[in-house]
């Protein structure tokens, strides 16, 4: 088997997602790269991000089958247990209080398709679980945004999508091993808050050793831009001096040498010596 050909690992395996917006529909992408047969359960106006980032929407539906139902006409919503009485997995985005009024709590779910794995994707766990949240609010609130700048990506959704990932992967090998199905939920806060891990000990906080404290971890000016450099591990460290002609790594010092050269020339010049230092973009 190719190594670097994930596309069959999930061949057989039949997902319904009613999940909209970011998270789930990027965790339903990843698992349709890995072969999953997805269907995508959108509302009869379909999905914002159609309208909101269009290329992006049909990046995340490729290879997916989307069809467009009224979950609350009960004939549209037959239809929905129609295609969950051959799936593996059913991938959704509601708050608990939604899915229960959609029929599709876990206790009804389950025991409508005694053999359908469930993960849900909230903002925060019980007995929180309703309240509501973004991307935006989750960093605001782990401390991972300095107002006004705006984060650069949807960094908590797209980790969230990858735990939604990870959990499938679980509850598909758990039923694959037992024969029991399961139901897990995903909090996007909590991933938030794993995020901050490194902020919370101090490691990338202003001064911090991965928040400026290092010379050799963080960015530097060249003639016509910026550099960024983490040369952290020792031999990465003691080389990149030695190819500058530096006993220590003082700041002051890599400044006036990285103000020489374009960021394009640092970034070749590094690249040769296999060291970790890129043009910033």
């Amino acid at each position: 088997m190719d190594p670097t050909n994930t596309t069959s690992l999930l061949a057989g395996i039949k997902i319904v997602s009613v999940a909209l917006n970011a998270p789930g529909p990027v965790a339903a992408a990843r698992l349709t790269e890995m072969g999953a047969e997805v269907t995508k359960v959108e509302p009869p106006d379909g999905d914002a991000t159609a309208k909101s980032a269009s290329q992006w929407y049909e990046a995340l539906c490729k290879g997916q089958t989307v069809v467009r139902l009224d979950l609350k006409n009960p004939a549209e919503r037959e239809r929905l247990d129609d295609l969950l009485s051959t799936a593996d997995l059913l991938l959704a985005s509601f708050r608990p209080s939604a899915l229960r009024r959609l029929g599709l709590g876990w206790e009804s779910l389950h025991a409508r398709h005694p053999r359908l794995c469930f993960v849900g994707i909230i903002g925060y766990l019980p007995p929180n679980e309703e309240l509501a949240g973004h991307d935006l609010t989750y960093q605001v609130d782990c401390g991972l945004l300095t107002p006004p700048q705006m984060p650069a990506t949807l960094f908590v959704d797209m980790a969230g999508a990858e735990r939604a990932v990870s959990m499938s992967l679980a509850l598909l090998n758990k039923i694959a091993r037992t024969g029991e199905s399961g139901c897990a939920w995903v909090s996007l806060n909590e991933c938030a808050k794993a995020l901050a891990q490194p902020l919370r000990v101090g490691l990338t906080r202003p001064g911090g050793l991965l928040g400026g404290g290092y010379p050799l971890y963080g960015f530097y000016r060249a003639n016509d831009g910026w550099i960024a450099i983490a040369a952290l591990e020792p031999h990465f460290a003691t080389k990149l001096l030695l190819e500058l002609n530096l006993r220590k790594a003082d700041r002051a010092e890599l400044e006036d040498i990285f103000l020489q050269r374009s960021a394009g020339a640092w970034e070749i010049w590094a690249t040769e010596r296999d060291l970790p230092l890129v043009a910033v973009r």
